[in-house]
């Protein structure tokens, strides 16, 4: 049987590990602070004899977009590897009470498992980034997606450019 400390530490570890540092192969990090978008379905109005066809995304993209512009220091031409994390602010449940509720609980999940999907989430992200970090999203070669419970709601992108000898992702080399 393992102690409360133990499940706690346990948890701090593997908190731990996802943190990753800021590498010298990054060579662009995006940070956007509130709650992940993903993205929205077309909407269809009948108007009449016709239909009418709206994004009701428009606003959340543009306010999405002007953060991220800030923090793009170019547009990649090439191959692209793109990393994405989203953290999704913990409700309170996952924390004790009392004198304990600031303490995480030890049966709190680390990956957030709920809506939205995180294929939904990485095409808002494709979508808002096209000719702006990179010409097109068809550059994109290869993508690594984390969706979790965190401090603070959050999405961060990590973007490199590769060669076209080989990609070197987390220590390992694919051909």
């Amino acid at each position: 049987m393992t102690t409360e400390q133990e499940w706690e530490d346990y948890a701090e570890g593997l908190r731990q590990a996802r943190i990753r540092p800021d590498r010298k192969e990054d060579k662009m990090i995006i940070v956007i602070p509130g709650k992940p978008v993903s993205k929205a379905r077309p909407r269809f109005v009948r108007r009449g004899e016709g239909v009418i066809t709206f994004n009701p995304q428009v606003t959340e993209e543009g306010k999405w977009l002007l953060i991220a512009k800030g923090q793009v220091t170019e547009t990649m031409e090439g191959s692209v590897r793109m990393s994405c994390e989203f953290a999704f602010e913990r409700p309170k449940s996952h924390f004790g009470t009392g004198r304990n509720a600031k303490q995480l609980k030890s049966s709190a999940p680390i990956y957030h498992t709920q809506k939205p999907d995180i294929d939904n989430l990485v095409k808002f992200v494709n979508d808002c980034l096209n000719e702006v970090a990179y010409r097109d999203d068809s550059q994109i070669v290869m993508i690594h997606a984390d969706k979790v419970w965190g401090e603070q709601a959050k999405t961060e992108i990590r973007l490199n450019q590769e060669t076209e000898r080989g990609i070197t992702w987390h220590g390992c080399r694919v051909k």
